[in-house]
């Protein structure tokens, strides 16, 4: 049989293998001449199937919008005709569609119409395809259970090929709910089953959000470089499918496309009208009018594209520079990161030998030195002191900047925390012959919400520095409270000296980081110059703004306002352990798992001063063995080993003993913290270079 050149099945034929030859402009053309010529000889039911081919090719280069636009007109012209496949795998893409859009409520509209349709014609063979989108919605919708019962059935189904695509997405959705569950282990099983299932298939698009996952769940693990290796095939392969969707159909491809059918469009209205003037049996007058009337429209229809096709040059001009605004900002931010990590990986680095420096330094005083090397050992023990301090700030500023500083509001007595901070630093005071007052505000309510922490941490700072650069002066601490409603109470605090002051072209530049006014004053009072930095920075986070006033010789003064809640709840005050370094250790036996030699050698003669019975082992797979096999008052775990860490290792172990203490040493890093660390089962964290009264204290106070 010899098919017709000017007829559907021939158009949709050139259609078909353009498509298959990634020519989807000549195939757009074709399926659209046989819309054309489907409508032309009102062939309802071939221009309904030639509209969903439309819309499908629209899918497949992406176009979402233009292939709802197709899919909805497909339904509408199929709306009078039997139910049929065309007519469910509509409703189906148009569900697609919407999820591309993430519009899930009407996606789930579309399904359920397929779903309807699907059982009419009694077609079972796309259950699975349907209940996957269904699974998806629910997740979207936060109905993680239901989602995961739904991809679990799934993922049950014999291996077919037909099945492949299918399975292989229901695994990686799993994997992204047990990711959220913070499962990674689960995670990481469910992503590596879909990225074998997926080398079968052949989804590119799957295969991407497999890798991101990857990389994803990797970085939650801190395994951060199969993490990049994940993420790295990911980019790759992103590229790679840009690039197939440029070969597949180009922006000038479809702008053209697009424009054709707009002059195609009019130029049939005026095809229409040109024909009813020549039908018409109205007067030569009414001939004329409606003449005149076209070509108005005409014009304006062709005033309207016009301004279309500026309107589409400005928002692709648009585009192009929120893209290079896009790119610069991301560029900043991995400055920003590189920055953070560096210096967060500098100063946990330089924890370890420090820890070995002061520790040297501790137990060569208490060895009894000469006269003439105390002076020495009192020196080196400065430093060690002084590089930790900096260190510290470095590492406090890097948490602060990368936003992994989290707000406590916890119930606290400002008044009390006020005058346990003079306490504390009325020996300061005195060194320098400061009268050291506190003004406190009879009317700020006794217990207020917030985080007493950073609060402490920056008048601390402040009062530091006053205290510092103030002699035979004063220092005066004053709180106000300023409004109090809804139960909120803004409070007002002061720190003022009549100190050395600032002077006027350095008030600009004193927070920045290592800034101290002057060189001078850095080696005359020292200092790191990190503590204002911190001060203003933890000010902004607690919701303030800190102002500074200074006069050379006449002193300064730092104030700020910070919002609390109001608490009637009284402050449970717990009785503080008082450090009992003289406790009985002798012959208490304790396992250090330590890798750095020297290290060990410090830990290990600083227990053993103390009578300690101490045993050595330098990676956390001995670790394990050695505590099975053998009965210890204590087990101090450094959590940087090589092998498996220290977190591990304390895992394992409590796998079969829930009673031995276990103390974590550690070098806390920027990705570290107290409560990660006691998540794993450890008991304590003592943090290098630890100080020997501390290291004493918390051994006897779990001992």
């Amino acid at each position: 049989m010899v098919e017709k050149i000017d007829s559907v099945a021939y158009y949709s034929k050139l259609a078909n293998s353009s498509a298959s030859e990634n020519k989807y402009r000549n195939a757009l053309y074709y399926t659209q001449k046989a819309i054309n010529f489907s409508k032309a000889n009102h062939q309802k039911e071939a221009q309904a199937n030639q509209t969903y081919s439309l819309g499908k090719l629209y899918y497949d280069v992406k176009k979402y919008d233009d292939a709802i636009k197709a899919f909805l007109k497909s339904v509408s012209l199929s709306k009078t005709l039997k139910p049929s496949s065309i007519q469910a795998t509509t409703y189906y893409y148009l569900g697609l569609c919407y999820i591309k859009k993430e519009d899930f409520s009407n996606a789930k509209i579309s399904f359920d119409k397929a779903q309807s349709c699907y059982d009419t014609l009694e077609i079972t063979t796309t259950a699975d395809l349907l209940n996957l989108q269904r699974g998806i919605i629910y997740k979207s919708k936060g109905d993680s259970d239901t989602a995961f019962t739904i991809f679990s059935t799934i993922i049950a189904r014999p291996d077919n090929p037909a099945l492949l695509d299918t399975k292989a997405e229901a695994l990686y959705q799993i994997g992204t709910i047990e990711m959220a569950r913070n499962r990674n282990n689960l995670a990481l099983n469910y992503f590596n089953k879909a990225l074998d299932l997926n080398a079968k298939n052949k989804n590119l698009e799957q295969k991407s959000d497999i890798l991101l996952a990857l990389s994803a769940v990797h970085e939650k693990m801190l395994d951060k470089n199969n993490a990049y290796t994940y993420l790295k095939q990911h980019s790759n392969l992103k590229e790679s499918i840009s690039l197939i969707d440029n070969e597949k159909l180009g922006v000038d491809d479809y702008e053209k496309f697009k424009e054709s059918e707009r002059l195609k469009e009019i130029a049939e209205i005026n095809k229409e009208n040109i024909q009813k003037e020549k039908t018409s049996k109205f007067s030569k007058l009414i001939s004329i009018l409606a003449i005149a009337l076209i070509s108005i429209l005409s014009l304006l229809s062709l005033s309207l594209y016009k301004n279309n096709i500026i309107r589409t040059q400005s928002n692709l001009l648009l585009e192009e520079k929120n893209r290079e605004l896009i790119l610069a900002k991301e560029k900043a931010e991995k400055a920003s990161n590189a920055r953070t990590e560096f210096l967060s990986t500098v100063s946990h680095e330089l924890r370890t030998p420090l820890n070995a420096i002061n520790g040297i330094a501790h137990l060569l005083l208490e060895d009894r030195p000469k006269k003439s090397q105390m002076n020495y050992l009192e020196s080196l023990q400065f430093s060690g002191n002084y590089l930790t301090n900096f260190i510290n700030d470095i590492l406090e500023i890097n948490k602060i900047d990368s936003s992994k500083v989290q707000i406590e509001n916890i119930n606290f007595n400002l008044k009390l925390l006020l005058e346990n901070i003079q306490n504390s630093l009325k020996e300061l005071a005195s060194a320098n012959n400061n009268n050291f007052n506190l003004e406190i505000d009879s009317d700020i309510p006794d217990y207020l919400i917030g985080d007493p922490t950073k609060l402490s941490q920056i008048l601390m700072n402040l009062i530091n520095n006053a205290l510092k650069f103030t002699h035979n002066g004063e220092v005066n601490v004053i709180t106000k409270l300023i409004a109090s409603e809804d139960k909120k109470a803004f409070v007002y605090f002061e720190v003022k000296d009549s100190g050395i002051g600032i002077p006027e072209d350095k008030l600009e530049t004193v927070f920045d980081s290592f800034s101290q006014g002057s060189v001078g004053i850095n080696r005359k009072y020292g200092g790191t110059g990190l503590g204002l930095t911190i001060v203003k920075k933890l000010v902004v986070i607690l919701g303030g703004e800190i102002k500074l006033e200074s006069v050379v010789d006449k002193g300064s003064s730092f104030s700020f306002k910070l919002p609390f809640k109001v608490s009637k709840k009284p402050v449970k005050v717990s009785k503080k352990l008082k450090p009992n370094n003289d406790c009985n250790l002798k012959d208490k036996k304790i396992l250090v798992v330590e890798d750095n030699k020297i290290n060990q050698m410090v830990s290990k003669k600083m227990l053993e001063n103390k009578g300690v019975v101490c045993k050595i082992v330098d990676n956390g797979e001995d670790a394990i063995e050695i505590a099975k096999n053998n009965t210890y008052d204590m087990i101090l775990m450094d959590v940087h080993l090589p092998g498996i860490n220290g977190t591990i290792a304390t895992k394992k172990i409590r796998e079969f003993d829930t009673t031995t203490p276990v103390i974590a040493l550690t070098a806390i890093s920027l990705n570290e913290n107290r409560k990660m660390l006691l998540s794993f089962g450890m008991n304590d964290v003592i943090t290098k270079p630890f100080v020997p009264e501390n290291f004493y204290a918390i051994i006897s106070k779990h001992i």
